[in-house]
């Protein structure tokens, strides 16, 4: 294994992490019942053909898990992409990566509190949402302050509490199908030639690539896993592989059995309310909120613990670099994680939450900028994987080291450029304040400079 001394840094996380622990953090990460949330939101963007979006945003991601994956190995350290683009391109260009993706990451935590404090809100409305907001980031930052191992075996629990959730939903699903209560053709969630283009494919799948978000954080916990390199990248691939099966099985069912089709692709899904209702006419109002409430806990509790998580080794890394304030680098000394940079990312959620809650849009406004700066970042990366590999260190794998980033690279652009407008506009805004701040630590004698690399 790969010393992170080699790379000018001292080892302070406690290396603990199996590669199961891997995995199980990346699949609750993604959350195998993610797409229960934005079911509509997807079916309603790709006109019913949901698998496909799905389809085409495993596409996107796969690649994207193969350039983390050769990546992992070169700089077996904290900070994602952060890292990679650091040391693979420059650390200017890693700064950039680091603050486009943190767009991402600071804002999921946030989103995941409000659609979850929203759906319990619905069923307990004695407490209002931002009192669930509070509830969950209070819960979480405890979790998350006890150590990492805490936080894996609180997931454990969450992962199987979903999984069979979904079996339930998959074989209620499959009854209804076989006594007759599919509304299209088996084949029509795949592909639908009265309403297909590649314009509408990508536009639902930067939507449905949401629920994908996630495998990348594995990366994160490069410092805290006592695996070699390869099998960290290894982890990646195999939750994000294991995601997207369960991602397009639930959602194929699904479209088959949603009811008033022709509305839902007109009208949208304005409360996210599409897949409940598909699983009231599907089982009945138990199956609806059976499914609703495992989305709330899933999302509010389970998902939010481990993207909390996943932005603390961020902000540290990038601080440890001082691209950051330095007392976001401060690691707690018996519990072993970066503790300002865990209370910090709980103060952001807890403000941006609360704020949210009391607008009519704020999950929309939310999701339409999450994406944004997760994929920027991952432009980057593959950009870092030919740069690393092909420029500097003459790698002839072209496969991994040039075709595979290229093909990543070029759907991941199509997936960017079919978002939403909106996202466009304040995504472009966060990158350049980035490099309003990049400017100024130059201006300031402060310029990124990474320890350096032993080759």
């Amino acid at each position: 294994m790969s010393s992170i001394e080699e790379f000018g840094y001292r080892q302070e996380l406690q290396r603990s992490l199996s590669f199961a622990d891997l995995m199980i953090y990346g699949l609750i990460f993604m959350v195998p019942i993610a797409p229960f949330g934005i079911f509509g939101n997807v079916f309603a963007t790709s006109h019913g053909m949901v698998a496909l979006a799905y389809v085409v945003g495993l596409v996107a991601m796969a690649f994207t898990a193969l350039s983390y994956a050769q990546m992992a190995r070169a700089f077996p350290m904290a900070g994602s992409v952060y890292t990679y683009a650091g040391r693979g391109i420059a650390a200017p260009v890693g700064f950039m990566a680091g603050w486009s993706i943190l767009l991402d990451y600071l804002l999921v935590p946030s989103l995941l509190y409000l659609i979850a404090s929203v759906a319990m809100n619905t069923f307990i409305p004695v407490i209002p949402v931002w009192g669930w907001v509070v509830a969950f980031v209070v819960l979480n930052t405890v979790v998350n302050y006890l150590g990492i191992q805490m936080t894996v075996k609180i997931t454990r629990v969450m992962l199987v509490a979903e999984l069979v959730v979904l079996a339930i939903f998959l074989v209620v699903g499959g009854v209804a199908l076989a006594h007759g209560k599919a509304q299209t053709g088996a084949f029509t969630p795949f592909f639908d030639s009265s309403s297909f283009t590649w314009s509408v494919v990508f536009a639902a799948a930067s939507v449905a690539v949401l629920s994908f978000l996630g495998f990348d954080g594995i990366s994160t916990l490069a410092e805290e896993s006592r695996e070699d390199a390869r099998r960290l990248g290894r982890s990646m691939v195999a939750a994000l592989a294991l995601a997207a099966v369960l991602f397009v099985v639930q959602t194929w069912v699904a479209a088959l059995l949603t009811p008033d089709r022709a509305r839902l692709i007109a009208q949208g899904d304005a409360d996210g309310q599409a897949f409940y209702n598909t699983a009231a006419y599907a089982g009945g109002a138990w199956l609806s909120v059976l499914t609703a409430v495992a989305t709330a806990i899933a999302w509010g509790f389970a998902n939010s613990l481990v993207a909390q998580a996943a932005t603390s080794r961020l902000l540290y890394a990038m601080a440890r670099d001082r691209q950051l304030p330095a007392f976001l680098a401060k690691v707690h000394p018996k519990h072993r994680v970066p503790v300002n940079a865990t209370f910090l990312v709980a103060g952001i959620s807890l403000v941006i939450g609360i704020f949210m809650s009391t607008r009519a849009q704020g999950i929309g406004e939310l999701s339409s900028l999450v994406n944004f700066g997760a994929l920027t970042a991952f432009l980057l990366l593959h950009i870092a994987v030919v740069v690393h590999y092909v420029v500097r260190r003459r790698s002839t794998n072209y496969w991994a080291h040039l075709v595979a980033p290229a093909i990543g690279f070029a759907v991941l652009v199509a997936v960017v450029i079919n978002q939403n407008v909106a996202a466009h506009w304040v995504g472009g805004l966060w990158l350049v304040v980035g490099l309003i701040v990049l400017a100024a630590s130059y201006a300031s004698g402060r310029r990124p400079v990474l320890p350096s690399e032993v080759q």
